[in-house]
C-alpha cells in the first residue's frame, strides 16, 4: 500500500504514438524535453547498466504517458481518515471470514513457509488480504508505462526512475513479458504489491524452479511476502502487539514509538489488558505504547514485529490493521 500525498490535477495529458515520436508535453516548461527524448535518455542510461537492447524494445514498445496514472497523483484524498474510519474500511467483517477460509484453504502450504521463514502464516495472509484483497486486486495497469508516466512527469519522478530501471532489470533477469507485469498505478506489483525494488531483494520462487512469479503462483507470493518479513527482523516467535487499557491519569508522553519499556515497567504504570487482566509476565519483551487515534481512542503496546510491519508500510494505521486482521483469522 502506497501513499504519495495530493495535489489537484492541473497539466494536459500527452497523447503519444506506438513509435515514440515527439509528443506533447504535460504542462512542462519551454525548452524541456518531451517525452520521446527523455525516454531515449533513459534508453541510454539502461544500456550503460547492462540492461539488453532486446529487453528494451520489447519494454518500451507503444509505452506512453497514461492519463489516468496522473490523475490518480494529484487527486488522492485531500481528507485524512481517522484511526476508527480506516481499521472500519480495511478490516471488514468479510475481510476477516474470507481471510480465514484462505488460511484455512492454504493451510499445509502455509505450514510449510511458515517452517521456511519463520513467520506465522495469519500475518502472510493478513498482509496479502490487506494488499490486494488475497489476489483478488492486484491492479491493471502496465508497470513500466505507469513509473515511465511518474518518472517523466511526477511530483518524485527520481524515486520512480529508480523503480523503472529496476523493474527494467527485472525484464532482462527472468524474460517477464511487459504485458503481465501488471500492478498499481504508482507501480506496486502482483498480490504482494511489491514495488520493484523490493521484488529484486524480496521475491523468490518457493520451488526454486524458475523466476519468482507473484503475479499467478500462490506459494510464490506467500513465500516472497515471508521472505520479506524475515529478513526485515520478523520474530516468529513474537505477536505483533496487543490492545490494552489505560488508568485513568495515564500520562500521554509515555505513548509513542520512541518509549520502549519491558512489560513489567508497562504494568507497573497501570497498563492492563483490555479485558481489564494483568499483562503477560514476559519480562524481556520490549515494547511501546501507541494512541493511534488520539488520546481517548484505543490504546495499543506494540512490539518488535509492529516496526518491522513499518517498514513495509510506514504507516501506524496499516500496522496495526494487519495485526488486527492477523488476530481474528486463527
Amino acid at each position: 500500500m502506497i501513499s504519495f500525498g495530493c495535489r489537484p490535477l492541473s497539466r494536459r495529458m500527452l497523447l503519444a504514438s506506438a513509435s515514440i515520436a515527439l509528443l506533447p508535453r504535460i504542462g512542462r516548461a519551454a525548452g524541456e524535453e518531451d517525452f520521446a527524448s527523455w525516454l531515449a535518455g533513459l534508453r541510454r542510461d539502461a544500456l550503460a547498466q547492462g540492461i539488453g537492447g532486446a529487453t528494451l524494445d520489447r519494454a518500451f514498445a507503444g509505452v506512453a504517458p497514461i492519463a489516468r496514472v496522473l490523475e490518480l497523483d494529484r487527486r488522492q484524498p485531500e481528507t485524512t481518515l481517522t484511526f476508527d474510519e480506516y481499521i472500519a474500511r480495511v478490516v471488514t467483517p468479510q475481510r476477516r471470514e474470507t481471510g480465514r477460509e484462505r488460511l484455512d484453504e492454504n493451510r499445509a502450504l502455509l505450514t510449510e513457509v511458515a517452517r521456511r521463514y519463520n513467520v506465522q502464516p495469519r500475518f502472510i495472509v493478513a498482509l496479502w488480504g490487506i494488499e490486494t484483497d488475497f489476489g483478488r486486486l492486484i491492479g491493471s495497469y502496465p508497470v513500466i508505462a505507469a513509473l515511465a508516466t511518474l518518472a517523466y512527469d511526477g511530483r518524485r519522478a527520481a524515486f520512480f526512475r529508480r523503480e523503472l530501471m529496476n523493474a527494467l532489470v527485472i525484464l532482462d533477469r527472468t524474460h517477464i513479458d511487459p504485458s503481465a507485469m501488471l500492478g498499481s498505478w504508482a507501480g506496486a506489483m502482483g498480490q504482494s504489491q511489491f514495488m520493484p525494488s523490493s521484488f529484486l531483494r524480496y521475491a523468490v520462487s518457493y520451488r526454486g524452479d524458475g523466476a519468482p512469479d507473484i503475479w499467478r503462483r500462490r506459494d510464490d507470493v506467500f513465500a516472497s511476502i515471508a521472505n520479506y518479513l524475515a529478513q526485515s527482523g520478523w520474530r516468529g516467535d513474537e505477536n505483533w502487539g496487543r490492545r490494552v487499557s489505560l488508568p485513568a491519569r495515564f500520562d500521554d508522553a509515555l505513548a509513542g514509538l520512541e518509549t520502549r519499556r519491558r512489560l513489567p515497567e508497562w504494568a507497573a504504570v497501570g497498563v492492563r489488558r483490555v479485558d481489564g487482566g494483568a499483562l503477560p509476565n514476559a519480562a524481556k519483551l520490549d515494547a511501546s505504547l501507541l494512541l493511534p487515534g488520539g488520546s481517548g481512542g484505543p490504546a495499543i503496546l506494540v512490539y518488535s514485529n509492529f516496526r518491522t510491519l513499518l517498514l513495509w508500510n510506514n504507516s501506524k494505521y496499516f500496522a496495526t490493521a494487519v495485526g488486527y486482521l492477523a488476530d481474528s483469522l486463527e
